[in-house]
């Protein structure tokens, strides 16, 4: 009996772990796109309320550890100016 519940916990978590890697492919491909947006948008031609959120959207991709600002351009198969 706690072999074949060790099977089923492990089946279980086998499940969850691919399903937390599914929605991480997700989030990635929403923050490259988000990244790419941010990079090719000059906020002075925004609405200030429309400025205002990628404002804060920028900061946010700024504020992400270097190696998945990475992972998320290149789930997106994009690259960010120099400079950037």
């Amino acid at each position: 009996m706690p072999h074949q519940l060790n099977q089923q916990e492990v089946a279980m978590l086998r499940e969850e772990v691919e399903m937390l890697m599914q929605e991480r492919a997700s989030l990635l491909k929403v923050v490259g796109a988000a990244a790419v947006f941010v990079a090719n948008t000059d906020g002075r031609d925004l609405p200030d309320e429309a400025a205002e959120a990628a404002e804060l959207l920028s900061k946010l991709v700024n504020d992400l550890p270097e190696e998945s600002l990475k992972d998320a351009l290149d789930s997106v198969s994009a690259a960010l100016p120099a400079g950037e």
